[in-house]
């Protein structure tokens, strides 16, 4: 299994504009994604981060989905990317 790793940044004051585009958009859109297993999205206290933690059933597909998600939000959405990566899941609870 692998894992899809995301930070972005949030603009100021656009938390909740944020959170509706992850409810209505990336969670419906990632979970559609080929070879998905879960995903966990965080938000920091402050609002300006968010942290997306997402399992694939193999690498081809965590890097796919990499891929994908490198393309960035659409213009005008309250978050930027600044962070991705894909690692191996090595343990899980």
């Amino acid at each position: 299994m692998h894992a899809v790793v995301i930070t972005v940044g949030i603009e100021p004051g656009k938390a909740d504009e944020a959170t509706a585009i992850l409810h209505n958009q990336v969670v419906p859109d990632v979970k559609a994604t080929p070879g998905f297993v879960s995903g966990t999205w965080a938000r920091s206290e402050d609002g300006t981060n968010g942290h997306s933690l997402v399992l694939f059933e193999n690498e081809e597909t965590a890097k796919a989905a990499l891929a994908q998600a490198k393309q960035g939000p659409p213009p005008g959405a309250p978050v930027k990317i600044l962070y991705a990566e894909v690692y191996e899941v090595l343990a899980q609870a």
